[in-house]
């Protein structure tokens, strides 16, 4: 049932975006960009690569300077009430010899399938037991972390009212708990941000629940439902539109902390070959690149690190890698 919400959702918006005042429109290139990456420890690990080296390559060889990291609940907690900070502590701290800015994205629902990295030990709890160690985990993360100068902002769940994912539950009033909890730890002093779909929704219950509304940009995906490959037709306006009413309304600014920079494939298997080329290419790549800049909005983060590196080291195919270090 959510598949097909999430479906028809789109195809309303995409109707909605082929009117003449999308496609007439140009919104104006922002006058500086902040271009960013998104890392996932174990994402690397499943693609068999070594997480650190990657994640020192970032800083640098293509010297990013702002990062997004997935915090896994299931890395972190193996244990009830046993977190292990090993990894997170040394990341941040590589990030401050770089003087580069983290956005830590924290909670059950975090970048990367199955999306909720919920522990074996939590599994089985009831909803309201889940949550509670939810909040306890965002707890001991915040505290841990409000002083480290390398965290610029806190991402409190990966599309959390969106539903996509191998999830449990989705609930609006927990969210709102989760970061009156983060900004009360923090005291208010990083911003906290809320993501949502760019292409499946209009961005204004996220932007209710935080300080700033966090959008995807994907341009070609595979939809299983259909097994068929789509290209979004959407114009620059379309997110340029919303954005400009987002902050009207709510005084929020729009980010995108997803960028389509890898593929989407059928059955997300990355073996250099068949279904790398369907949605991603080199080409693709740059193209993706081009049509965030023509959106107008002024931060990005790219979508698909691990994947750049894995084409580089293990098929030498270093062009995405080298298309990134310029861009960076």
């Amino acid at each position: 049932m959510r598949k097909k919400i999430i479906i028809w959702g789109v195809a309303v918006l995409m109707l909605a975006a082929g009117t003449g005042f999308f496609y007439s429109w140009r919104p104006a290139e922002a006058e500086r960009i902040a271009w960013g990456a998104v890392f996932s420890r174990k994402q690397a690990e499943q693609m068999g690569l070594d997480g650190r080296r990657l994640y020192s390559a970032l800083l640098d060889d293509l010297q990013v300077r702002k990062i997004k990291i997935a915090v896994h609940w299931d890395l972190l907690e193996q244990a009830p009430g046993s977190y292990d900070f090993s990894e997170l502590d040394w990341q941040l701290a590589r990030a401050g010899e770089k003087d580069a800015k983290v956005m830590l994205a924290i909670g059950m629902k975090t970048p990367r399938w199955p999306e909720c990295h919920i522990p074996e030990w939590a599994e089985s709890m009831d909803k309201k037991k889940q949550q509670a160690a939810i909040l306890a985990m965002l707890e001991a993360i915040v505290s841990r972390y409000r002083e480290n100068a390398a965290v610029e902002s806190w991402q409190v769940e990966n599309e959390p009212l969106f539903p996509f994912g191998e999830c449990p539950w989705r609930d609006k009033e927990f969210l709102k708990k989760e970061v009156a909890l983060v900004k009360e730890l923090d005291t208010g002093k990083r911003p906290v941000v809320i993501s949502d779909s760019g292409e499946g929704s209009w961005w204004f219950e996220v932007a209710r629940a935080g300080d700033v509304a966090g959008i995807t940009m994907y341009r070609r995906v595979y939809f299983s439902e259909m097994n068929v490959y789509v290209d979004y037709f959407l114009p620059p306006a379309f997110y340029s539109a919303k954005a400009g009413i987002v902050n009207k309304i709510f005084g929020k600014r729009v980010v995108c902390v997803e960028l389509q920079a890898e593929p989407w494939t059928a059955h997300q298997k990355y073996d250099g070959g068949e279904g790398d080329g369907k949605t991603m290419d080199i080409e693709q790549f740059k193209k993706n690149i081009a049509f965030a800049k023509s959106t107008g909005l002024d931060e990005f983060y790219l979508w698909g690190s691990e994947w750049w590196y894995w084409m580089k080291e293990n098929h030498r195919r270093p062009e995405f890698w080298e298309e990134a270090k310029a861009l960076f």
